[in-house]
């Protein structure tokens, strides 16, 4: 007999928040890593790991599903988007302050909500798009608080956001594919891309440090399982705003590891950013339940 949906619910905010704190631990293991080696050597070590987590997935799913795919173009699109996105993330946050590059990646949600009015042809009435303006009132303050990072950090993070939006918005058009199967061409995807630009910038690695690199990979591939898990448990609407935290823990893990305390400019971007993701959200939710 299937759970009452209120402990649906709870559970699947319970999911969403534990894979919210173990996204924002990785950052911060990221971030470190990231000050002795290359991005390609985390994409590489990262992927081995995950595809190994992967691999009991593929194997009950069967390789028929990731020989033909049904959209080829779509799926390589979607790998190039978040593999490009992966890498301008962890070479932002390495040169810059954690809680301001998360910053950055929370402004996705209003992002996405403009590009899919544009891009596929979804509804965004009035009250939508004020929220959307809104969202990006708080980027550019966010903005103008993070240009004391130089204009290079800036930059790739804006370029990460971009691609992360295309990324979701190709994984929105494929829903229909196994989320095994998007997962493994995506780690795939990074593992070639990081093979072929490793050489180039390789740090010796000791054994320790290849281990955490790996752990990347398997808290990446389990938090993203509780995600999956979440949203089946509960409705979208409900578990999705709790991913907000993560600029919370952003703000703590980099105040308590790397003594990076944040500027008021900054914490109002974040918090007109978080307003206005809440509100399309809380319109969602309405929607919905019409």
């Amino acid at each position: 007999m299937n759970a009452p949906q209120p402990n649906r619910n709870f559970a699947g905010i319970a999911l969403m928040s534990a894979a919210v704190l173990a996204f924002s631990l990785n950052d911060v293991l990221g971030k470190w890593l990231v000050a002795t080696y290359s991005v390609a050597q985390v994409l590489v070590l990262r992927s081995i790991a995950a595809l190994v987590i992967l691999a009991p997935f593929i194997w009950r799913e069967g390789a028929a599903h990731l020989l033909q795919p049904r959209t080829p173009k779509l799926q390589a699109a979607r790998v190039a988007a978040g593999t490009i996105e992966v890498a301008c993330f962890y070479w932002a946050v390495g040169m810059m302050p954690l809680a301001d590059t998360m910053a950055f990646w929370m402004a996705t949600p209003i992002v996405v909500a403009a590009a899919s009015a544009v891009i596929l042809k979804e509804r965004l009435d009035r009250a939508r798009f004020a929220a959307v303006v809104v969202g990006f009132v708080g980027v550019l303050v966010t903005l103008g608080a993070t240009l004391d990072s130089g204009w290079l950090p800036t930059t790739v993070a804006i370029v990460g956001v971009c691609v992360y939006s295309a990324y979701l918005l190709l994984t929105r058009t494929l829903r229909g594919t196994s989320a095994t199967v998007l997962a493994t061409y995506q780690m795939a995807g990074a593992l070639v891309f990081g093979l072929v630009m490793a050489p180039f910038a390789w740090t010796p690695l000791t054994l320790v440090d290849a281990g955490l690199l790996m752990l990347l990979g398997v808290v990446g591939v389990c938090a993203h399982l509780a995600v999956t898990k979440s949203l089946a448990l509960a409705p979208a609407p409900i578990v999705v705003p709790w991913q907000y935290a993560m600029i919370l823990w952003g703000i703590l893990f980099g105040w308590m590891f790397f003594a990076e305390v944040p500027t008021a400019q900054m914490l109002a971007g974040v918090a007109v950013i978080v307003a206005a993701g809440l509100w399309l959200t809380r319109m969602e939710l309405q929607a919905a339940r019409r």
